[in-house]
């Protein structure tokens, strides 16, 4: 069974602005007046490019359950936890991720990836595109992913 990963409006006004400011970067830089050399142009367009296409190649597309697996699918690769490797499902409340803190991760450009923190849960890996609808996977393992399908 696929589910899908709709973005909240967080994701979609965050994704559009860092969109908008990346082109309006580029735009200043390689056609605007500037004092800078051609080879930190070159070198600031690639951090653009490369963040940029690396957040997008991480985001969570959708989500697809099957007898033995829960499959994270991402442009870039597939995160597949076995079903006998899960302890414990629980859909949670919103104010169980309030004060969650991104600890290495992606806060809103195509939606919350990456390691976060919660004094409540711990550690956690989230795949998620908005701040509702989350699902808590514990595995046997001790890991806590964070899934929020539609």
């Amino acid at each position: 069974m696929n589910y899908k990963t709709s973005w909240d409006n967080l994701t979609k006004i965050v994704t559009a602005c860092v969109t908008v400011l990346y082109i309006g970067i580029f735009l200043q830089i390689f056609f605007g007046e500037s004092e800078l050399t051609q080879g930190s142009t070159y070198v600031i367009a690639a951090i653009l490019i490369l963040s940029y296409g690396i957040t997008y190649a991480f985001r969570p597309i959708d989500y697809r359950v099957t007898p033995d697996k829960v499959i994270i699918r991402r442009p870039l690769n597939e995160i597949v936890i076995e079903r006998s490797n899960i302890a414990k499902v629980e859909a949670l409340q919103a104010d169980q991720l309030r004060w969650s803190f991104r600890t290495f991760g992606v806060g809103g450009l195509f939606g919350y990836f990456g390691k976060f923190y919660n004094f409540k849960i711990g550690n956690m890996t989230w795949y998620a595109t908005r701040r509702n609808n989350a699902v808590l996977i514990k595995t046997t393992k001790g890991k806590n992913i964070i899934i929020t399908p539609d």
